[in-house]
């Protein structure tokens, strides 16, 4: 196994070498080679990183390996304990400690969506400002501070979810004897109520990939889950999108028609399809293509997809409506297409904008077409780029 770790080199896509039990090595397209064990807890799988090869040997990855092993034995989460772990470097009394201590006791009661999302907000939000103070000695307004912060990225929801978690976390350290009051009582009121946005998008580089990467591991219906991986590429809108018919769609020439019958402005409208939308759509050929809908309902294939069905599972991902919709991922492309210096003619021709003269929107389908070729491409790369967690933030203008 080690000649062959060694001898290892990269593909065009990322390939795993297995060493059995659940140990594999995964090898990136740039090179890296990295150290993973899925495993089973109960009916969930889970996934541990265990290190970066040649830092973590293969020797020192059977260890780990054999640890998590007699750790599920016991019934414990081997990666719950990894983090607890780490954790157990600083003061048992602070808020991130109890925090992660709570996380590992209850996590196992909720899906993978809620949990991942769950710990990220902490994460993010909470434990940069209050990790590492001493639980009992937090006050009201200190956590006030932390979800003024969140609310002042215009992300209300999150605020309040934030306040509902701190919360938990310190009527857990009440209830251990490491606290002796929950401050977030205080705080009722504090906050305005939420307002619901329709097109919440994230637009922040990293989170895009923390998106990117929940969309691929999302576990739910595989025609969903399509839709959702091809939401990102093609920058129509979700009734656009789920109304898709395989007559419209051109794979050998990469190109999606969509009808002017269904188009906003009542105009045809070609989509440009990157290699990573072709590839999205032939796999998913293999379920859906001798229907008339690339993304048939759940109920009947002679109907298109539910409007809630992308909806749905980004809920299930633990992504609210104050952070993304289905509609958010035109204005993710858009934010980003245009910070990152391309024309923004080109950018609104391929999002379908209304254009005030009708007469040259109906004339013009075509405008810009190679341009817009080549932009849905380079997104598309730059989206792999942010998936993989590379820093790609200065390269998708590069070589047009």
């Amino acid at each position: 196994m080690d000649s062959e770790i060694r001898a290892a080199k990269p593909r065009d896509r990322q390939y795993k070498l297995s060493d059995g039990g659940g140990l594999y090595l995964l090898v990136h397209p740039n090179g890296g080679k990295y150290w993973r064990l899925d495993y089973r807890l109960g009916s969930k799988r889970r996934t541990l990183a265990i290190g970066v090869y040649p830092d973590k040997t293969l020797q020192a990855a059977r260890e780990v390996r054999r640890k998590a092993r007699q750790a599920l034995a016991n019934g414990i989460d081997p990666g719950i304990q990894k983090k607890a772990q780490k954790a157990a470097e600083s003061d048992a009394e602070t808020f991130e400690v109890i925090a992660r201590e709570w996380f590992g006791k209850f996590s196992q009661r909720w899906s993978k969506g809620h949990a991942d999302k769950i710990v990220r907000r902490l994460e993010r939000d909470v434990f940069p400002y209050l990790g590492r103070r001493p639980t009992k000695e937090i006050t009201a307004p200190e956590v006030l501070a932390v979800l003024h912060r969140i609310e002042s990225r215009g992300v209300l929801e999150t605020a309040h979810r934030a306040k509902q978690n701190a919360g938990q976390v310190f009527r857990y350290a009440v209830a251990t004897g490491r606290a002796e009051r929950d401050p977030t009582g205080d705080l009722e009121g504090a906050l305005p109520p939420p307002k619901k946005s329709q097109f919440a998008a994230i637009t922040d580089p990293k989170q895009v990939g923390e998106l990117l990467r929940a969309i691929d591991a999302y576990g739910g219906s595989p025609v969903v889950k399509a839709a959702l991986q091809l939401s990102p590429l093609v920058f129509v809108r979700p009734g656009e999108l789920r109304q898709a018919e395989w007559s419209e769609i051109d794979l050998e020439a990469a190109q999606w028609v969509i009808p002017g019958s269904k188009m906003k402005m009542g105009f045809d409208h070609i989509v440009p399809l990157s290699l990573q939308a072709v590839q999205i759509l032939k796999e998913l050929h293999k379920l859906t293509g001798r229907g008339v809908y690339v993304f048939p309902g759940a109920r009947s294939s002679k109907r298109p997809l539910s409007d809630n069905g992308t909806r749905t599972a980004l809920r299930a991902l633990g992504y609210g409506n104050d952070e993304m919709t289905p509609n958010g991922f035109r204005a993710m492309a858009s934010t980003l297409l245009n910070e990152q210096g391309w024309r923004p003619g080109v950018i609104e021709r391929q999002l379908a904008h209304s254009e005030q003269n009708r007469v040259r929107a109906a004339y013009h389908r075509s405008e810009y077409l190679e341009e817009r070729k080549k932009m849905m491409q380079a997104w598309a790369d730059y989206l792999d780029g942010l998936k993989s967690g590379a820093d790609v933030a200065l390269t998708l203008c590069q070589d047009r």
